[in-house]
């Protein structure tokens, strides 16, 4: 709260009626931030002062000039508040501080006080517009609620909502923290290119490009997963990439086009590895956030404490489906179950597909987890390794939390004949219409010819992490700057 009276009127919102233009500094030089005043002064008596003359820097909050005097709340980027408390026989203009409008970035100097009535403030001796708001943001600064107008002026929501921020800096500790946690398992961050000659290492359909000068079709990449690989057959053993990725696909609470994905590489490794690596890595990030692994997630409890449960997904599928079901029964009764439990089901769909199917039909959401689901058909993962017991099936994983996935993973697929032969099944459905098919990659196959070790691979979608971690429904309000429609005159 601020030293106000009741029913005193504030300063215009709407930046009309602010103090006289000025030419802002170039530079200005804060000696201390709002939090750091709160966390050294906030003991002062009321009406104590401490001779102590601080500078600081932010946007005005909240104003109430008060005839001869004025207060104003300073918001900074600590993301904390302090009162300006101004006199008219003390601050330097003082007339021109009362017409501060809403919004306005202000740098103020004078001393550390609490006033009479308590508030910790800065007396100001003297201040400078470092700009001016020609803009209102919210309803008198009680945030935002259009939707549309917080992610398109994510710049006016990072002030109105202090929720938002919270939820950004939580996202920036959360990618330093994986960081510092790979690196001290010996993980070397690498970057790979944007720019792939080929689309590969997911099944997506890509955005493509054109180089002018080489007159080039690109694509970009939806995944460094082959890339990466490269690099551990070059002898780097554990390597990892926080990757900006890029998927032509629609838009929902779970999608956006442009995300980021954590890839890592570990040699000599298996899918047990991963899953071993995931769930330290998660309960890892939720004790540094929240000091516990027992979360809550849209109003339901949510243990992230290792170790976490592994299925099988023919087992999950029985589990909530009641139907039992593999991928060597015949694919007519397969296509029948599918049917009968609302999969549209296509015509080029094989065993596999269909499985994939109707796991994410009648399954997945109903995960709350968390909840490793291995084992998944060798048709639906052209890049993992065959199932050392199971025939027809790979090791490869997906991580489930709050029902949706998180991560995937595999024990990757070493032979270089039996990888072209993937490759060339997922041409052949390219050529048959899916998009979201791969192509042969000769020079990832070269490189397979000079050896690539057991390797386990994994990768996390950092933003539906972020989400997790902060218990956030949308995945607009994780990305700072969010694909969007067109904005409607």
């Amino acid at each position: 709260m601020t030293d106000a009276i009741p029913g005193e009127p504030s300063a215009p919102a709407d930046g009309t009626g602010g103090a006289p233009p000025a030419s802002a500094p170039y530079r200005f030089d804060p000696t201390a931030t709002a939090a750091h005043l709160r966390a050294t002064h906030d003991h002062l008596e009321a009406g104590e002062e401490t001779g102590i003359t601080v500078t600081v820097a932010g946007r005005v909050m909240l104003h109430r000039p008060q005839g001869r005097l004025a207060f104003a709340t300073l918001r900074d980027g600590s993301g904390a508040e302090v009162q300006l408390f101004a006199l008219a026989k003390v601050t330097e203009q003082f007339d021109a501080f009362g017409r501060i409008s809403l919004g306005d970035w202000v740098g103020a100097t004078g001393e550390v006080v609490k006033t009479k009535v308590g508030e910790l403030s800065v007396k100001v001796s003297s201040w400078t517009l470092l700009a001016e708001t020609r803009r209102g943001f919210g309803d008198k600064w009680h945030g935002i609620t259009d939707v549309d107008t917080r992610y398109r002026q994510r710049y006016v929501d990072l002030w109105a909502n202090p929720e938002s921020r919270t939820t950004f800096l939580a996202r920036s500790r959360v990618l330093s923290l994986t960081r510092r946690w790979l690196e001290d398992r010996s993980f070397i961050e690498v970057e790979t290119p944007v720019f792939h000659p080929i689309p590969g290492g997911a099944l997506a359909k890509p955005f493509t490009t054109h180089h002018n000068a080489l007159d080039l079709d690109l694509f970009l990449r939806i995944a460094p997963e082959l890339y990466l690989k490269r690099l551990v057959v070059g002898g780097f053993e554990r390597v990892f990439e926080i990757a900006r990725v890029f998927r032509n696909e629609g838009l929902s609470t779970r999608h956006n086009p442009e995300f980021t994905m954590l890839e890592l590489y570990q040699a000599y490794g298996d899918y047990g590895d991963a899953m071993a690596l995931t769930e330290e890595l998660v309960a890892h990030l939720a004790t540094e956030l929240h000091g516990t692994t027992q979360l809550t997630y849209g109003g339901r409890p949510l243990d992230l404490t290792p170790p976490w449960r592994r299925a099988s997904l023919t087992d999950l599928v029985e589990e909530h489906a009641g139907v039992h079901v593999d991928v060597r029964m015949p694919v007519e009764e397969l296509r029948r179950i599918a049917r009968e439990h609302g999969v549209e089901v296509e015509d080029d769909y094989g065993p596999g597909k269909l499985l994939l199917e109707l796991y994410e039909k009648t399954t997945e959401a109903e995960l709350w987890g968390p909840v490793f689901v291995v084992d998944y058909p060798k048709e639906v993962s052209p890049l993992a390794r065959d199932h050392r017991e199971l025939p027809d099936m790979v090791e490869r994983f997906e991580g489930i939390v709050a029902g949706r996935e998180l991560c995937n993973a595999f024990s990757e697929l070493l032979d270089p004949v039996e990888q072209r032969a993937r490759f060339e099944d997922q041409a052949r459905l390219k050529v048959a219409g899916d998009d979201e098919a791969m192509v042969v990659d000769e020079d990832y196959l070269r490189a397979l010819d000079h050896g690539l070790p057991p390797t386990a691979g994994l990768g996390i979608g950092m933003d539906r992490l972020v989400m997790l971690l902060t218990d956030t429904a949308s995945i607009r309000d994780v990305i700072l700057f969010p694909t969007l429609r067109p904005e409607q005159d």
